[in-house]
């Protein structure tokens, strides 16, 4: 698979197979993902990864959670600012209008809406997970070369056949993940990520970009 392909093949999957991850396919990714740059190479990235027994105990724990209605954990970082701005709100509108009108669920369907989002803490069934945390003491940067490493593990998964879904989803039960990684105090949860093979039977659409005219400006001679 090249580049080019593993681009504009990876999305957002919300539906795996239970087909184990290979350990071996992980740790080959990973390795190679350590490459991603950084600035001035710091690498603040602080990866866990999480299978098996562990990881179903923490799923149990995070959906039993969701589902009794306990209040999320307190913030330490905005998803989204308070006002969002055009053409981004639109944006995040679509998704949500394409997300839902895919699964069937209305929008004023409050219980189906909230057992869409419960898919969240099961990692829509995939058998392995990772969680990315990054140093409190750190600043905007260093998220951002954060970014890049998850982008690079994402196309590497790829390479591998795999998916892969992104979710800052997790930062709202970071408790219960740090019960089960037990991270050093120092270190914020960005977000997790499930990994796993594609229930290709249970595909949603994929979301679609905006124009290259409203994101990229040519500035030429």
């Amino acid at each position: 698979m090249d580049v080019y392909e593993a681009v504009t093949s990876r999305h957002a999957v919300r539906s795996f197979t239970d087909r184990p991850v290979p350990a071996a396919t992980l740790h080959r990714v990973l390795s190679a993902a350590a490459s991603a740059p950084s600035g001035s190479n710091i690498q603040p990235w602080n990866i866990y990864v999480v299978t098996g027994t562990p990881l179903a105990e923490l799923k149990k724990r995070a959906v039993e959670r969701v589902t009794e209605g306990l209040p999320w954990d307190e913030r330490e970082y905005a998803m989204y600012p308070a006002t969002m701005p055009s053409p981004y709100r639109d944006r995040r509108a679509e998704f949500g209008r394409e997300r839902y009108r895919a699964l069937g669920v209305e929008r004023a369907d409050w219980d189906a809406r909230q057992r869409a989002a419960i898919e969240n803490w099961n990692c829509f069934g995939a058998p392995a997970a990772l969680f990315c945390y990054l140093d409190r003491r750190l600043g905007r940067a260093q998220w951002a070369d954060a970014g890049m490493y998850l982008q690079t593990v994402m196309l590497l998964l790829r390479a591998e056949g795999l998916h892969s879904c992104p979710q800052m989803a997790w930062s709202q039960v970071r408790a219960t993940v740090a019960d089960i990684v037990l991270p050093p105090e120092e270190l914020i949860l960005f977000c997790g990520m499930s990994i796993g093979y594609e229930d290709v039977t249970n595909t949603l659409p994929h979301t679609g970009r905006a124009p290259l005219a409203e994101t990229v400006t040519f500035i030429d001679g």
